[in-house]
Protein backbone atom coordinates (compact mmCIF):
# COMPACT_ATOMS: atom_id res chain seq x y z
CA UNK A 1 0.00 0.00 0.00
CA UNK A 2 1.65 3.20 -1.21
CA UNK A 3 0.54 6.53 0.24
CA UNK A 4 1.75 9.79 -1.35
CA UNK A 5 1.40 13.24 0.22
CA UNK A 6 1.74 15.87 -2.50
CA UNK A 7 1.92 19.17 -0.61
CA UNK A 8 3.23 18.75 2.92
CA UNK A 9 4.31 22.40 3.15
CA UNK A 10 0.65 23.46 3.15
CA UNK A 11 0.27 21.70 6.50
CA UNK A 12 3.17 23.46 8.19
CA UNK A 13 6.63 22.02 8.67
CA UNK A 14 5.94 21.44 12.37
CA UNK A 15 3.11 18.98 11.62
CA UNK A 16 3.75 15.38 12.68
CA UNK A 17 3.15 13.06 9.71
CA UNK A 18 4.60 9.96 11.33
CA UNK A 19 1.28 8.16 11.80
CA UNK A 20 0.81 7.71 8.04
CA UNK A 21 3.90 5.52 7.82
CA UNK A 22 2.12 2.95 9.97
CA UNK A 23 -0.49 2.48 7.24
CA UNK A 24 1.86 1.58 4.42
CA UNK A 25 4.77 2.89 2.34
CA UNK A 26 4.60 6.65 2.89
CA UNK A 27 6.22 9.25 0.62
CA UNK A 28 5.91 12.96 1.32
CA UNK A 29 6.66 15.85 -1.05
CA UNK A 30 6.94 19.44 0.19
CA UNK A 31 5.19 20.80 -2.90
CA UNK A 32 4.04 19.37 -6.22
CA UNK A 33 3.55 21.35 -9.41
CA UNK A 34 0.78 20.30 -11.76
CA UNK A 35 3.17 18.79 -14.29
CA UNK A 36 4.78 16.66 -11.56
CA UNK A 37 1.56 15.03 -10.37
CA UNK A 38 1.31 12.10 -12.81
CA UNK A 39 4.86 10.96 -12.15
CA UNK A 40 4.51 11.15 -8.39
CA UNK A 41 1.21 9.26 -8.17
CA UNK A 42 2.16 6.63 -10.76
CA UNK A 43 2.20 3.73 -8.28
CA UNK A 44 0.17 5.33 -5.49
CA UNK A 45 -2.85 3.63 -3.95
CA UNK A 46 -3.73 6.64 -1.80
CA UNK A 47 -3.13 10.35 -2.39
CA UNK A 48 -3.10 12.87 0.43
CA UNK A 49 -3.40 16.49 -0.67
CA UNK A 50 -4.61 19.87 0.41
CA UNK A 51 -4.80 21.97 -2.74
CA UNK A 52 -3.20 20.06 -5.65
CA UNK A 53 -5.70 19.76 -8.53
CA UNK A 54 -6.61 16.19 -9.43
CA UNK A 55 -8.73 15.36 -12.45
CA UNK A 56 -8.85 13.12 -15.50
CA UNK A 57 -5.46 14.27 -16.82
CA UNK A 58 -3.75 13.31 -13.57
CA UNK A 59 -5.77 10.28 -12.48
CA UNK A 60 -6.62 8.40 -15.69
CA UNK A 61 -4.98 4.95 -15.81
CA UNK A 62 -3.67 5.33 -12.26
CA UNK A 63 -4.24 2.77 -9.49
CA UNK A 64 -5.42 5.41 -7.00
CA UNK A 65 -8.29 4.18 -4.85
CA UNK A 66 -8.55 7.03 -2.35
CA UNK A 67 -7.93 10.77 -2.33
CA UNK A 68 -7.66 11.86 1.30
CA UNK A 69 -8.06 15.62 1.45
CA UNK A 70 -6.51 17.64 4.24
CA UNK A 71 -9.28 20.22 3.85
CA UNK A 72 -13.04 20.63 3.78
CA UNK A 73 -13.32 22.18 0.33
CA UNK A 74 -13.12 19.84 -2.66
CA UNK A 75 -12.96 22.41 -5.48
CA UNK A 76 -9.57 21.07 -6.58
CA UNK A 77 -10.91 17.56 -7.25
CA UNK A 78 -12.84 16.41 -10.31
CA UNK A 79 -15.51 14.63 -8.30
CA UNK A 80 -17.44 13.50 -11.37
CA UNK A 81 -14.41 11.75 -12.87
CA UNK A 82 -13.55 10.17 -9.51
CA UNK A 83 -17.09 8.81 -9.13
CA UNK A 84 -17.00 7.30 -12.62
CA UNK A 85 -13.57 5.81 -11.97
CA UNK A 86 -14.39 4.34 -8.58
CA UNK A 87 -11.96 6.64 -6.75
CA UNK A 88 -13.15 7.45 -3.23
CA UNK A 89 -12.73 11.07 -2.13
CA UNK A 90 -12.73 11.85 1.59
CA UNK A 91 -12.58 15.37 2.99
CA UNK A 92 -12.54 16.54 6.61
CA UNK A 93 -14.86 18.94 8.41
CA UNK A 94 -15.37 20.66 11.75
CA UNK A 95 -11.68 20.68 12.65
CA UNK A 96 -10.98 24.41 12.39
CA UNK A 97 -14.12 26.17 13.62
CA UNK A 98 -12.47 27.72 16.68
CA UNK A 99 -9.34 28.61 14.75
CA UNK A 100 -11.20 30.44 11.95
CA UNK A 101 -13.53 32.26 14.34
CA UNK A 102 -10.54 33.41 16.42
CA UNK A 103 -8.65 34.72 13.38
CA UNK A 104 -11.78 36.48 12.17
CA UNK A 105 -12.12 38.48 15.37
CA UNK A 106 -8.38 39.05 15.66
CA UNK A 107 -8.59 40.75 12.25
CA UNK A 108 -11.78 42.68 12.96
CA UNK A 109 -10.42 44.00 16.26
CA UNK A 110 -7.09 44.90 14.68
CA UNK A 111 -8.96 47.14 12.22
CA UNK A 112 -11.35 48.61 14.79
CA UNK A 113 -8.52 49.34 17.23
CA UNK A 114 -5.86 50.27 14.63
CA UNK A 115 -3.56 47.84 16.40
CA UNK A 116 -0.79 47.98 13.78
CA UNK A 117 -0.68 51.79 13.80
CA UNK A 118 -0.49 52.10 17.59
CA UNK A 119 2.03 49.29 17.91
CA UNK A 120 4.31 50.99 15.35
CA UNK A 121 3.84 54.36 17.08
CA UNK A 122 4.92 52.95 20.45
CA UNK A 123 7.98 51.19 19.00
CA UNK A 124 9.20 54.32 17.18
CA UNK A 125 11.70 56.40 19.19
CA UNK A 126 9.97 59.49 17.79
CA UNK A 127 6.54 58.18 18.79
CA UNK A 128 5.24 57.65 22.34
CA UNK A 129 8.72 58.04 23.81
CA UNK A 130 8.78 61.56 22.36
CA UNK A 131 5.24 62.54 23.40
CA UNK A 132 4.40 65.39 25.76
CA UNK A 133 1.17 63.70 26.92
CA UNK A 134 0.32 60.19 28.12
CA UNK A 135 -2.12 59.42 25.31
CA UNK A 136 -2.09 59.51 21.51
CA UNK A 137 -5.41 59.43 19.66
CA UNK A 138 -4.47 59.92 16.03
CA UNK A 139 -6.42 56.89 14.77
CA UNK A 140 -10.05 56.53 15.84
CA UNK A 141 -11.00 53.44 17.84
CA UNK A 142 -14.51 52.01 17.49
CA UNK A 143 -16.39 49.47 19.59
CA UNK A 144 -18.04 46.31 18.32
CA UNK A 145 -20.91 46.81 20.76
CA UNK A 146 -24.22 47.79 19.18
CA UNK A 147 -22.91 47.41 15.63
CA UNK A 148 -25.09 45.54 13.14
CA UNK A 149 -23.16 42.35 12.37
CA UNK A 150 -24.21 40.07 9.51
CA UNK A 151 -22.78 36.58 9.06
CA UNK A 152 -22.88 35.40 5.44
CA UNK A 153 -22.95 31.61 5.39
CA UNK A 154 -24.34 30.01 8.51
CA UNK A 155 -22.56 26.70 8.89
CA UNK A 156 -20.51 25.68 11.91
CA UNK A 157 -18.03 28.53 11.54
CA UNK A 158 -20.70 31.11 10.79
CA UNK A 159 -22.64 30.12 13.90
CA UNK A 160 -19.47 30.27 16.03
CA UNK A 161 -18.77 33.79 14.75
CA UNK A 162 -22.37 34.84 15.46
CA UNK A 163 -22.05 33.57 19.03
CA UNK A 164 -18.88 35.58 19.63
CA UNK A 165 -20.38 38.69 18.01
CA UNK A 166 -23.34 38.35 20.37
CA UNK A 167 -20.94 38.25 23.32
CA UNK A 168 -19.64 41.64 22.14
CA UNK A 169 -23.25 42.87 22.24
CA UNK A 170 -23.56 43.20 18.46
CA UNK A 171 -26.92 43.16 16.72
CA UNK A 172 -26.39 39.87 14.89
CA UNK A 173 -28.21 38.63 11.79
CA UNK A 174 -27.33 36.14 9.08
CA UNK A 175 -27.72 35.50 5.36
CA UNK A 176 -28.14 31.92 4.17
CA UNK A 177 -26.27 31.55 0.88
CA UNK A 178 -27.97 28.21 0.24
CA UNK A 179 -31.39 29.58 1.16
CA UNK A 180 -31.96 26.49 3.31
CA UNK A 181 -30.47 27.47 6.64
CA UNK A 182 -32.95 28.51 9.30
CA UNK A 183 -31.96 29.49 12.83
CA UNK A 184 -34.37 30.66 15.49
CA UNK A 185 -31.70 32.39 17.57
CA UNK A 186 -30.74 35.01 14.98
CA UNK A 187 -32.65 37.05 12.41
CA UNK A 188 -32.34 35.89 8.82
CA UNK A 189 -32.10 38.74 6.29
CA UNK A 190 -32.15 39.18 2.52
CA UNK A 191 -29.06 40.26 0.61
CA UNK A 192 -30.12 43.90 0.29
CA UNK A 193 -30.28 44.10 4.09
CA UNK A 194 -26.86 42.46 4.37
CA UNK A 195 -25.34 45.42 2.52
CA UNK A 196 -26.74 47.87 5.10
CA UNK A 197 -24.88 46.32 8.06
CA UNK A 198 -21.87 47.84 9.84
CA UNK A 199 -19.90 44.59 9.72
CA UNK A 200 -20.28 41.74 7.23
CA UNK A 201 -18.39 38.51 7.88
CA UNK A 202 -18.24 35.92 5.07
CA UNK A 203 -18.00 32.23 5.99
CA UNK A 204 -19.51 30.57 2.93
CA UNK A 205 -18.15 27.99 0.48
CA UNK A 206 -17.49 28.89 -3.14
CA UNK A 207 -20.25 27.67 -5.45
CA UNK A 208 -22.56 28.95 -8.18
CA UNK A 209 -24.58 30.93 -5.62
CA UNK A 210 -21.62 32.61 -3.92
CA UNK A 211 -19.23 33.20 -6.84
CA UNK A 212 -18.84 36.99 -7.13
CA UNK A 213 -21.71 37.48 -4.64
CA UNK A 214 -20.12 40.76 -3.57
CA UNK A 215 -19.77 42.14 -7.08
CA UNK A 216 -19.20 45.75 -8.15
CA UNK A 217 -22.88 46.62 -7.74
CA UNK A 218 -23.07 45.16 -4.22
CA UNK A 219 -19.80 46.79 -3.14
CA UNK A 220 -21.01 50.21 -4.25
CA UNK A 221 -24.02 49.83 -1.94
CA UNK A 222 -21.90 49.23 1.18
CA UNK A 223 -22.07 51.90 3.86
CA UNK A 224 -19.17 54.22 4.57
CA UNK A 225 -17.21 52.92 7.56
CA UNK A 226 -18.21 49.29 6.98
CA UNK A 227 -15.86 46.40 7.66
CA UNK A 228 -16.17 43.53 5.20
CA UNK A 229 -14.46 40.35 6.38
CA UNK A 230 -13.86 37.34 4.15
CA UNK A 231 -12.90 34.03 5.73
CA UNK A 232 -14.75 31.92 3.17
CA UNK A 233 -13.32 31.99 -0.35
CA UNK A 234 -11.65 34.85 -2.22
CA UNK A 235 -13.76 34.66 -5.36
CA UNK A 236 -16.90 35.49 -3.37
CA UNK A 237 -15.70 39.11 -3.54
CA UNK A 238 -14.81 41.13 -6.65
CA UNK A 239 -11.35 42.16 -5.48
CA UNK A 240 -10.74 44.64 -8.30
CA UNK A 241 -13.98 46.50 -7.60
CA UNK A 242 -13.33 46.44 -3.87
CA UNK A 243 -9.80 47.83 -4.24
CA UNK A 244 -11.14 50.79 -6.20
CA UNK A 245 -13.86 51.39 -3.60
CA UNK A 246 -11.42 51.22 -0.66
CA UNK A 247 -9.35 54.01 -2.20
CA UNK A 248 -12.38 56.15 -3.04
CA UNK A 249 -14.16 56.07 0.35
CA UNK A 250 -13.90 54.73 3.89
CA UNK A 251 -14.45 51.00 3.48
CA UNK A 252 -12.39 48.44 5.41
CA UNK A 253 -11.60 44.89 4.37
CA UNK A 254 -9.95 42.06 6.25
CA UNK A 255 -9.52 38.70 4.62
CA UNK A 256 -7.65 35.43 4.85
CA UNK A 257 -8.41 34.28 1.30
CA UNK A 258 -7.91 35.59 -2.22
CA UNK A 259 -9.38 34.50 -5.55
CA UNK A 260 -5.87 33.44 -6.63
CA UNK A 261 -3.39 32.07 -4.09
CA UNK A 262 -0.59 32.75 -3.52
CA UNK A 263 -1.19 36.46 -4.09
CA UNK A 264 -0.27 37.58 -7.65
CA UNK A 265 2.40 40.26 -7.83
CA UNK A 266 0.02 42.51 -9.79
CA UNK A 267 -2.86 42.16 -7.32
CA UNK A 268 -4.77 45.45 -6.89
CA UNK A 269 -4.44 45.27 -3.10
CA UNK A 270 -0.67 45.78 -3.43
CA UNK A 271 -1.12 49.20 -5.05
CA UNK A 272 -3.72 50.64 -2.68
CA UNK A 273 -3.25 54.23 -1.54
CA UNK A 274 -5.17 53.55 1.69
CA UNK A 275 -3.45 50.40 2.91
CA UNK A 276 -4.59 51.18 6.47
CA UNK A 277 -8.09 50.15 5.38
CA UNK A 278 -6.91 46.65 4.47
CA UNK A 279 -5.74 43.76 6.65
CA UNK A 280 -4.60 40.52 5.04
CA UNK A 281 -3.45 37.12 6.28
CA UNK A 282 -2.11 34.35 3.99
CA UNK A 283 -4.85 31.70 4.33
CA UNK A 284 -3.89 30.83 7.91
CA UNK A 285 -7.24 31.08 9.71
CA UNK A 286 -7.78 27.32 9.63
CA UNK A 287 -4.28 26.49 10.82
CA UNK A 288 -3.94 26.83 14.58
CA UNK A 289 -1.65 24.20 16.11
CA UNK A 290 -4.68 22.57 17.69
CA UNK A 291 -6.69 22.55 14.45
CA UNK A 292 -3.87 20.99 12.45
CA UNK A 293 -3.39 18.26 15.05
CA UNK A 294 -7.10 17.47 14.87
CA UNK A 295 -6.95 17.56 11.07
CA UNK A 296 -4.15 15.00 10.87
CA UNK A 297 -6.09 12.69 13.17
CA UNK A 298 -9.18 12.92 10.96
CA UNK A 299 -7.20 12.27 7.76
CA UNK A 300 -5.55 9.27 9.42
CA UNK A 301 -8.97 7.89 10.40
CA UNK A 302 -10.29 8.41 6.85
CA UNK A 303 -7.43 6.36 5.43
CA UNK A 304 -7.68 3.71 8.14
CA UNK A 305 -11.43 3.29 7.55
CA UNK A 306 -10.91 3.08 3.79
CA UNK A 307 -8.33 0.30 4.23
CA UNK A 308 -10.62 -1.55 6.64
CA UNK A 309 -13.53 -1.40 4.19
CA UNK A 310 -11.24 -2.61 1.41
CA UNK A 311 -10.04 -5.53 3.53
CA UNK A 312 -13.62 -6.42 4.51
CA UNK A 313 -14.60 -6.55 0.83
CA UNK A 314 -11.78 -8.93 0.05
Amino acid sequence: MKIVLLDADTLGRDTDLGAFASLGEFISYKTTSQNEVKGRIKDADIIITNKVCLGKNELENSKVGLIALTATGMNNIDLEFCAKSGIVVKNVANYSTNSVAQQCFASLLALLNHTSYYDSYCKDINGWANSEVFVHLQAKIYELANKSFCVVGFGDIGRAVAKIASAFNCDVCYYSTSGKNNNNEYKRVNFEDVLKCNIISIHAPLNEKTQNLFNKNAIQKLQNGIILANFGRGAIVDENALAREIDEREIYYCCDVLSTEPMPKNHPFLSLKHKERLLLSPHIAWASVEARKTLMGLVYENIKNFLKEKNDES
